[in-house]
């Protein structure tokens, strides 16, 4: 049987910056990954997980990692789907919650809607048990000390693609957004088929500059390319990085096909990310080069 993972941490890595807490920590994750897919976990269960966590750990810019906007509010997003079914969730600007994703996954397996955003995404997430977080000026930690820094970097993502033990893909992402961002502002990361996409033939999580990437439609333009030309995965994905370059942007993408391909390419300086298959040993990296 076929199974693949891949996490990535963002974009935003910046050259002369350490990531040796961040590579140990997707390691990590990998390895809990990976023994659940191996134990017949499904792709959904296993992204949700891998994407909390790297919101609860602080250390990208996401969950914890996050910085505040121009008011010194805590606005994140997330997105999660399912390729099997094309069921999808999302939340666009919750303040003050402890997993975007979860609230996300919520939105999901509630399936009324596919994205709530703001004051109703927060009370939806707190009706059905999620934790908020009380002491946002504590818990936050704004990136000190991440490489992501607003004075070298002004964007970030975390997400998670996966294959399981039945041939289903799922995709979820999620983000603090860019530094200094407008009360309101909302990216790519919480928009299905942009920021994140799941059919049967791929799953895709995305990060870099968000109005780029929604002006290039990015995921699904290259689950569009594979599946009306006949593209190879990571020539769509390189060909959709170049539109996105061509409209001012920059950033990455993660995805994993039915036959259990991983591509993990990137045009910014460098992307944090990792990845296992059935048919590929263990990866962490960040500057590295992806063909």
């Amino acid at each position: 049987m076929t199974y693949a993972l891949v996490i990535h941490g963002g974009a935003g890595a910046q050259p002369g910056t350490d990531y040796t807490v961040q590579m140990r920590h997707m390691r990590e994750l990998l390895n809990l990954g990976e023994d659940r897919l191996r134990a017949g976990d499904s792709a959904l269960d296993v992204v949700t997980e891998m994407v909390e966590q790297l919101e609860l750990s602080g250390l990208y810019v996401a969950g914890k990692g996050s910085a505040p906007n121009t008011d010194g509010q805590f606005e994140l997003d997330a997105s999660i789907m399912d390729g099997s079914t094309r069921r999808a969730g999302a939340v666009s600007a919750i303040e003050n919650m402890l997993s975007p994703i979860r609230a996300a996954r919520l939105v999901l397996d509630d399936g009324k809607h596919v994205m709530m955003t703001g004051r109703g995404a927060r009370d939806f997430a707190l009706a059905n048990g999620l934790d908020s977080v009380d002491d946002p000026d504590g818990y936050y930690t704004e990136h000190e000390g991440h490489g992501s820094g607003a004075e070298n970097a002004d964007h970030g993502t975390v997400g998670a693609v996966a294959l399981d033990m039945s041939g289903h893909l799922a995709a979820a992402t999620s983000t603090g957004g860019i530094f200094n961002k407008r009360p309101g502002r909302v990216g790519d990361t919480p928009l299905i088929g942009i920021g994140t996409w799941a059919d049967d033939q791929v799953a895709i999580s995305c990060t870099g500059h968000g109005e780029p990437f929604i002006r290039a439609c990015a995921a699904y333009d290259i689950a569009a390319q594979m599946r009306y030309g006949g593209i190879a995965m990571n020539s769509a994905a390189h060909a959709t990085l170049a539109k996105v370059k061509a409209l001012g942007g920059d950033g990455g993408v993660i995805a994993i096909d039915r036959t259990g391909q991983v591509i993990m390419p990137y045009n910014s300086d460098g992307m944090k990310r990792a990845a296992i298959a059935t048919n590929m040993t263990k990866v962490v990296r960040v500057f590295e080069p992806e063909p």
